[in-house]
């Protein structure tokens, strides 16, 4: 399963340098956003782009029928592991990961791999050992993270 970050659903939706990208993944079996990350695009896309969540709430229904989208829901083991990610790496300069990227994190699985153009997601999965597939970010550049 290739689990998309929050910005690779903003980036397709606003259409951002790495949409062609997350449109190839999606063209995938087996392509998933976690629940999280999920209502933290529809929040960026509404704050920043002017999207409106219902109109985000229509694409990724239409996401879903059409190209076998899933929405991977949060469960309490995901969270205890998401609290313990976030004590891990969490640093308020040098690694501010959300909660949600630490549920992000905490819901890959051994066998997935985490589609993301966040710096501080990528390098926090590959200390963790987590597959990674790194996107453009809205610049257009790729981070290589270590590992």
């Amino acid at each position: 399963m290739i689990l998309l970050d929050a910005y690779a659903l903003t980036a397709l939706l606003a259409n951002e340098p790495a949409a062609s990208e997350v449109e190839q993944l999606l063209s995938r079996t087996g392509t998933a956003i976690a629940a999280p990350n999920l209502a933290e695009a529809a929040d960026r896309l509404a704050r920043v782009h002017g999207i409106a969540v219902q109109r985000t709430r229509s694409a990724v229904e239409s996401l879903e029928q059409a190209l076998d989208l899933g929405i991977r829901p949060a469960e309490r083991d995901h969270a205890w592991r998401a609290a313990e990610l976030r004590a891990k790496h969490y640093h308020r300069t040098r690694c501010p990961l959300s909660l949600g990227d630490c549920l992000l994190l905490a819901m890959t699985g051994d066998r997935d791999r985490l589609a993301t153009a966040d710096p501080h997601v990528l390098a926090t999965a590959a200390a963790e050992g987590i597959d990674r597939i790194v996107l453009a970010d809205s610049r257009g550049r790729r981070y290589a993270p270590p590992g």
